[in-house]
């Protein structure tokens, strides 16, 4: 194994809420071991699983839409519980990631360990900035993605 640690924020900054993904990663700098992969995505497949390649650890910070509406409520899932949500509340995204975690299951790419940190958004509407419900969530849905980190680094110490 080899240790690799990769964070991943799923979302787009230009559609309000959907921007908490990689709103943590910019948080997360100069806030985790400097080997740490931080990266943004789109949430498209494809890049998904070329960005987790080779990382013994994952961790996904994702915009989630439920019925009904909890804003700024923190969720902690394990890659079956994301892949187990219905079409359209596991992601603000075309494709979510459900489908992305069902396709790396089936091509055996999924890492050895995964975590999704999802918030409950309000408004993914072009040009809207981020809810005061997600905002104040924030910090501590940055927080819990650290210490996923920090969790990792501690078992391939």
């Amino acid at each position: 194994m080899s240790g690799r640690v990769v964070v991943i924020g799923v979302g787009n900054t230009l559609r309000g809420d959907d921007g908490v993904g990689p709103a943590v990663v910019e948080a997360l700098r100069g806030h985790v071991p400097g080997d740490t992969v931080l990266a943004v995505s789109d949430g498209e497949p494809a890049r998904m699983l070329e960005l987790w390649r080779d990382a013994d650890t994952v961790v996904v910070v994702e915009a989630l839409r439920s019925q009904p509406a909890r804003p700024g409520e923190l969720h902690t899932l394990t890659p079956a519980e994301a892949a187990g949500r219905p079409r359209g509340t596991a992601s603000t995204h075309a494709l979510g990631l459900g489908e992305c975690l069902a396709l790396a299951e089936a091509l055996d790419l999924l890492p050895p360990k995964l975590v999704v940190h999802a918030i409950e958004v309000a408004d993914v509407e072009l040009g809207a900035s981020l809810s005061e419900a997600v905002r104040s969530a924030l910090p501590e849905l940055t927080d819990r993605a650290a210490a996923s980190v920090r969790q990792a680094h501690e078992r391939h110490e």
